[in-house]
């Protein structure tokens, strides 16, 4: 059963989010294994569906941007270990040699970095965000063991370095490619009320619950809020 993301409560005070910290979730291995057969299933079934629309999308990129249309890049995944993402490439190449200079003018809270107009986009870049089409690589890692379908988004080793104890027990599961975040406005919400989404996961997450959050995010797409 997933939580109610329409009216999100309050972020827990500084006590509770350390009392919260510590709390690791015990599961039935059934759901482990459920978790993991879907996550094959899905992430094969969407491989063969969505491979044109991959191909075309690389091809796009390949012709308004030098460099490789499939970008690599590390993230955090569960326990802290790291591993390689692939995503379809969003901006220019080289973009990150600019990071620090731009980081002044993130949009966002907390230690994330996000412009809503990114100076450092291709030309397709912000309809490849928008649709989420650049994510789609992400099924990669899915197949690899690295991800799960539906799970806390996979953080930057920069991003984990500024975590509290709250914000870093999400990586107490599998990061995925949707999750309640992603239903519910992305990149409208805070940092905190992500964290509190996230943390909401864990400490509810089921195999229907999956399965919901995975059919809610058809439409969530379709709207591209706070996709940026």
């Amino acid at each position: 059963m997933t939580p109610n993301v329409e009216s999100p409560s309050l972020v827990p005070n500084r006590s509770i989010r350390r009392r919260m910290a510590v709390v690791r979730r015990v599961v039935p291995r059934s759901w482990a294994i459920f978790k993991r057969a879907m996550d094959v299933a899905v992430a094969i079934a969407a491989l063969v569906l969505f491979a044109p629309v991959i191909a075309l999308a690389a091809l796009g990129i390949a012709c308004v941007s030098p460099g490789s249309p499939i970008f690599t890049q590390e993230r955090v995944g569960k326990d802290g270990r790291r591993f390689r993402l692939f995503k379809l490439r969003t901006m220019v190449d080289g973009a990150h040699l600019s990071h620090d200079e731009l980081h002044p003018f993130s949009e966002v809270d907390g230690p994330v970095f996000k412009i809503r107009n990114d100076p450092r986009l291709h030309p397709l870049g912000k309809m490849l965000r928008r649709t989420s089409i650049d994510e789609l690589p992400n099924l990669l890692n899915v197949l690899r063991g690295d991800m799960s379908v539906v799970g806390p988004r996979p953080p930057l080793p920069r991003e984990v370095a500024r975590y509290d104890a709250f914000a870093r027990r999400r990586l107490m599961v599998k990061p995925g490619i949707t999750c309640l975040w992603q239903i519910s406005g992305r990149s409208n919400l805070s940092f905190d009320e992500w964290m509190r989404l996230d943390n909401a996961y864990i400490d509810t997450w089921s195999p229907w619950g999956d399965v919901v959050i995975l059919l809610k995010t058809i439409p969530a797409v379709l709207r591209g809020e706070g996709a940026h």
